[in-house]
């Protein structure tokens, strides 16, 4: 898989995961200049006014004119007394004239509308650029995005947080109407704390995609990639011909990659149609989501008369989503192993079960148990669909569909802590070939999903290679992207997926007891999310001292068949957590 074609199945993805790095060479094709360029030319103009010659060297005529090297603001205080005699100047530079506008000329490149329907789509929503000039404010406006735009540090102080933000265009030197742009090595070596703190928090939070800049010049931005903490996501570097060194050196610390290509213009229409190509492929058919959890959440208003209905929407969609897992390029189990192609798949898979999933989460929080049966039907339909030879990681994450149809499942019946009605899931009996039957709770967790290596082989996906939970890290951030919404906040869906993990490790503890190791619970998220646990069985407790027999936790039998017995479970869960702390995070 080329390093393009792997952007552009992170970025569909992962909607609103990957921050661009946009430098000059993206405004290129505007015939936008540099801010060194419009330096330079202030130069010659304030020569020409003097009636002096500043060439071939303007720069070397003002330093010694002047004493100092020359400055943005310092000029422009020296050609123009009022703020509009300002703006005017250099609006030449920036705007185009009529005969300019006839052209083309600076106005928003392919490569600025391209990524405008990116974040008009929502699969971008953070901008950073060290360009001046506006290009791609316009971009964004022209599709009827109004940024929210960052270019001084008072800026990033009053601004909400960049998860409120549907785009957030952030100028680091500055907006071409402000004297107080950077431009000069001095001014480019270092950023106002506020500016820094937000650098700090986009370069861990999200991944990077960087094009049009050489990371010559700017000493500051340099740093504030190189600080990062954390490599969550991939770094990409466009860039035309070999790398320069400095460039080269900041991929290699981040492990990210080198995407060759010819042009900004290009290499952004072209990782656009590519993510429009596998949104296309991932996109149910005929049924579309919405509609599908439209039509599910009326069957399920309606569960005497619509029974029937809801049976054959699960039974016909999971009966495609088979169809689709037994397609050679999934069926494939002796594909070469690497982060690219065990990403790819795992993508591939929650493009083909993204509406079974969608009814899931639905069935999970509003259905009955007639409703649950039908997804436990869909659930041994899934499971059946796998090769059974090949290499040991393909073959384990072919039970990738099942867990992420559970775990959808799973996240609906968390909203109102629904395990008893939910419980037939992780009780159900699973089989393929001529294999043993298993219990569903004894495969759908990431950590027994993975089993012969489940640190290692999750830390292959995207972003996880330094995760100790990898595959419920990717899980949790996948649902969030999909079903965030159904939340109060994200504080909220985390307790809630919490919830999620805990469930799977007590009553696989239960119902597949460990031969050996008999303090061992399936490792989750719960591990390093200490407050989250204490507040998820917190709520256990409460509702086992409300209504004690009456409990869910106790009517699902996945815990203890008594309220005593569950205490017991919960007891010897938060005996083994605790032990957590000190072997893996």
């Amino acid at each position: 898989m080329t390093p393009e074609l792997s952007l552009a199945f992170a970025i569909q993805s992962s909607p609103g995961v990957y921050a661009l790095l946009l430098g000059s060479g993206v405004s290129r094709a505007a015939r936008i200049p540099t801010g060194w360029e419009v330096v330079l030319d202030l130069v010659r103009k304030l020569a020409a006014a003097q009636e002096a010659d500043c060439e071939p060297d303007p720069a070397a005529w003002f330093r010694t004119k002047y004493g100092e090297k020359p400055g943005y603001s310092r000029l422009l205080d020296a050609l123009a007394k009022t703020p509009a005699e300002r703006a005017q100047i250099l609006r030449a530079y920036f705007e185009p004239s009529e005969e300019e506008r006839r052209d083309g000329a600076k106005s928003p490149t392919k490569a600025h509308q391209a990524i405008a329907r990116l974040v008009s789509s929502g699969h971008i929503r953070v901008v950073l650029t060290t360009n001046f000039d506006r290009l791609m404010e316009r971009a964004l406006e022209e599709v009827g995005v109004a940024p929210t735009v960052i270019s001084t540090p008072d800026q990033v102080e009053g601004a909400v947080p960049l998860a409120h933000m549907k785009c957030c265009v952030i100028k680091l030197h500055g907006d071409y109407l402000d004297t107080r742009i950077l431009n000069t090595p001095e001014e480019l070596a270092s950023y106002a704390p506020q500016v820094d703190k937000l650098l700090d928090q986009v370069f861990d939070e999200y991944g990077l995609v960087a094009c049009g800049w050489s990371a010559e010049w700017d000493e500051a931005l340099r740093r504030a990639i190189e600080r990062a903490p954390s490599r969550r996501f991939s770094t990409f570097f466009a860039a035309r011909g070999q790398l320069g060194e400095r460039v080269a050196a900041l991929l290699a610390l981040r492990g990210g990659q080198h995407v060759a290509i010819s042009d900004a213009d290009s290499f952004f229409e072209n990782v656009e149609q590519r993510v429009r190509a596998i949104e296309q492929f991932s996109q149910p058919h005929p049924l579309s989501v919405k509609a599908a959890v439209a039509a599910c959440k009326r069957y399920l208003a309606s569960p005497d008369t619509s029974r029937i209905q809801l049976a054959d929407l699960i039974g016909d969609e999971s009966r495609r989503v088979c169809k689709e897992l037994q397609q050679e390029r999934l069926f494939n189990t002796s594909e070469a192993v690497n982060t690219e192609t065990v990403t790819a798949r795992v993508r591939l898979y929650e493009g083909i079960c993204r509406t079974l999933c969608a009814i899931a989460f639905q069935v999970g929080r509003w259905g009955d148990r007639g409703a649950v049966q039908q997804l436990a039907s869909a659930q041994r339909r899934l499971y059946g669909t796998r090769n059974n030879q090949g290499v040991t990681l393909w073959l384990a994450y072919q039970g990738y569909p099942v867990t992420h149809l559970t775990y959808a499942a799973l996240l609906g019946a968390s909203v109102r802590g629904r395990c008893d009605v939910v419980a037939p899931l992780l009780k159900n009996e699973l089989e393929f070939a001529n294999r043993q039957p298993v219990i569903a709770v004894d495969v759908v967790p990431p950590f027994c999903l993975l089993r012969d290596n489940p640190q290692s082989w999750g830390q292959l996906l995207e972003g996880q290679d330094r995760r100790p939970v990898p595959l419920s890290d990717w899980l949790a951030e996948h649902f969030w992207s999909g079903f965030g919404d159904e939340f109060d906040s994200r504080h909220d869906y985390d307790l809630r997926f919490d919830w999620v993990e805990i469930v799977l490790a007590i009553a696989h503890h239960r119902l597949c007891p460990p031969e050996f190791n008999t303090e061992h619970h399936p490792l989750g998220r719960y591990g390093y999310r200490r407050q989250g646990r204490e507040r998820v069985l917190q709520g256990w407790r409460s509702s086992l001292a409300a209504e004690h027999e009456r409990s869910p936790y106790v009517s699902s039998g996945l815990f203890g068949n008594s309220a005593t017995e569950v205490e017991q479970a919960i007891a010897a869960f938060e005996a083994w957590a605790a032990q957590l702390s000190n072997r893996w995070w």
